[in-house]
């Protein structure tokens, strides 16, 4: 199994900054496409970017792009979320995801954190 623990999160103005890790644990690291995804009071969970097992492949949500980026170091066993220019609208819960090979849905990641807030104010 893997085990994800986030860190990061914090309370920023619209318009900072922050970088989101994930640390996992376990053997095969390398094997899982790694996501994040984010979920605001009320809403479904959503979601933000993913990073295949080498690193080569990035998907990222429009609401996003270009104000995103994912990056993973396999070495290390972390997944990081660099979060530039953040509006009101990220204020969310984020979650670090373990999934299968090629996941591109929430029921194909297998392994979630506990997540981290998110809060960015006007």
């Amino acid at each position: 199994q893997v085990q994800l623990v986030e860190s990061g999160g914090g309370s920023v103005q619209a318009g900072g900054s922050l970088r989101l890790s994930c640390a996992a644990s376990g053997r095969a690291f390398s094997y899982y496409t790694m996501g994040w995804f984010r979920q605001a009071p009320g809403k479904e969970r959503e979601f933000v970017a993913g990073i295949i097992g080498s690193g080569g492949d990035r998907y990222y949500a429009d609401s996003v792009k270009g104000r995103i980026s994912i990056s993973r170091d396999n070495a290390k066993k972390t997944v990081d979320l660099q979060m530039n220019s953040l509006k009101p609208e990220d204020t969310a819960v984020y979650y670090c995801a373990a999934g299968r090979p090629g996941a591109s849905t929430l029921y194909e990641y297998d392994y979630w954190g506990q997540g981290t807030q998110v809060t960015v104010s006007s």
